[in-house]
């Protein structure tokens, strides 16, 4: 079965299947037909299907050129009928896997996912995990649905992997296939038939012991960056207590060449990793009955970034005699991070329904986002627009909570009686405050 495998992911044979064409297999599919694949994108949201099939982006940093590109070839579809996947010879599964309200992991995404392509599994397919996740998602969840329902049996039947996620949106130095990819096998040949396919488009493949180790891997990553973040968080609280200006504090301590790292503090997290992979860690940790304490102590100070947020703003706002009960407040910036458009688990529409519960009447301006999508969490904000540029003036207060980089912050300095500035990017006046 493997050798079979592997002479059609040589020859180029192989049809490649990626479940999920959002920020994470939309590269994937690209760099895949640019190795010369076959490439069939599977998605439940018929506009994405469309879109791509009519060479259109709804990724900001994947132009429309590179769709165009790729559907020139012959060699890409995309198709909201999951029959097709039987057409697939590996199957790359990027789904979501939230939080619930109760910060447990929310595996519905990938349990219906694996219930539909059981339907139409044939031997001698590969399939892989890339969505984050606690470690055993694959081994304990995967792969038992997957079994149960096809009658088959990973590494008899099918190959299984886990292959952790790395994408950073719009990163200018490294893009999916110059990061190095860690896979995890069920079994030596599910290991060794990832890795073959991986090695197509990848600078370096990172075989591991287990998919549990791959797993755990993606969480350490970004474990590592939470905890950093939310000691910068709180050293920002700290020293602006002392009058010191932590953007001057980390410039300065940067400049040693070993033993430090820069982190840079913000208004809260976010994006599709930091805000929620620790929480993988911790729900499973309670299994095993073992504490995570600096992961949570480090969850509760970024999420609570928001809040001071807020209350530095009426501090200032106090200041000078603006109350914030119908004041007129632009928020700049609604995208997680600066110069892309994915606006998941953003900071900012947790300090707009802060801001609004104090009565404040808000506005937003994004280049990036010109209109607000749908959200999971805020539904109340989908559809809203943002404001020109040129519409910025007269405002009580400008909240900077991403700082593109294409903004004119000369300009958003002059645009509002009081500026707080969470990002570090608007030139120091009398009436720009950090927060």
């Amino acid at each position: 079965m493997i050798e079979s495998y592997l002479n059609r992911i040589e020859t180029r044979k192989a049809t490649i299947g990626i479940v999920g064409l959002g920020y994470v297999g939309l590269p994937l599919a690209v760099e895949f037909v640019k190795a010369g694949f076959p490439l069939l994108g599977l998605d439940v949201d018929t506009r994405k299907v469309e879109d791509l099939l009519a060479s259109k982006t709804y990724i900001k940093h994947i132009p429309e050129s590179i769709i165009g590109d790729i559907n020139r070839t012959g060699r890409f579809d995309a198709t909201t009928d999951f029959s097709r996947s039987a057409e697939c010879d590996a199957m790359i599964i990027c789904v979501p896997t939230p939080l619930n309200d109760h910060r447990d992991p929310d595996m519905s995404y990938i349990v219906s996912t694996a219930k539909t392509l059981s339907r139409y599994i044939r031997k001698g397919q590969m399939f892989c995990l890339e969505s984050t996740t606690y470690p055993g998602t694959t081994e304990e969840v995967l792969k038992p649905v997957l079994e149960r329902d096809s009658g088959l049996k990973a590494g008899t039947d099918f190959f299984l992997a886990y292959s952790p996620e790395r994408e950073d949106p719009n990163n200018t130095h490294y893009s999916t296939s110059t990061i190095p990819k860690v896979v995890g096998g069920h079994d030596p040949d599910s290991l060794k038939a990832a890795c073959a396919l991986y090695d197509t488009i990848i600078c370096e493949t990172v075989p591991v012991t287990s998919m549990a180790t791959a797993e755990a891997t993606k969480l350490m990553e970004n474990i590592f960056r939470a905890v950093n973040i939310a000691l910068v968080n709180e050293l920002k609280v700290v020293f602006g207590k002392m009058n010191i200006d932590v953007w001057e504090v980390i410039e300065a301590a940067k400049t040693k060449p070993f033993g430090y790292m820069p982190f840079y503090p913000g208004p809260g997290l976010g994006g599709h990793c930091i805000p929620i992979d620790p929480f993988y860690l911790t729900w499973k940790a309670r299994e095993y009955d073992s504490p995570t304490r600096f992961i949570e102590l480090a969850g509760e100070i970024n999420t609570h970034m928001p809040y001071y947020v807020v209350r530095r703003t009426m501090e200032i706002m106090n200041e000078h005699g603006i109350v914030i009960n119908g004041c007129r407040m632009l928020l700049m910036g609604v995208a997680y991070k600066k110069n892309v458009d994915d606006t998941r688990e953003s900071p900012t529409f947790k300090l707009w329904r802060l801001y609004e519960e104090k009565g404040a009447r808000i506005d937003y301006y994004d280049p990036f986002c010109p209109i607000i999508p749908k959200l999971r969490d805020y539904p109340e904000y989908e559809g809203k627009q943002s404001v020109s540029m040129d519409q910025i003036k007269g405002y009580d207060v400008i909240v900077v909570a991403t700082d593109h980089d294409e903004v004119d912050y000369q300009k958003v300095a002059g645009g509002g009686r009081i500026v707080i500035d969470t990002r570090n990017a608007v030139p120091a006046a009398s009436h720009v405050y950090g927060a």
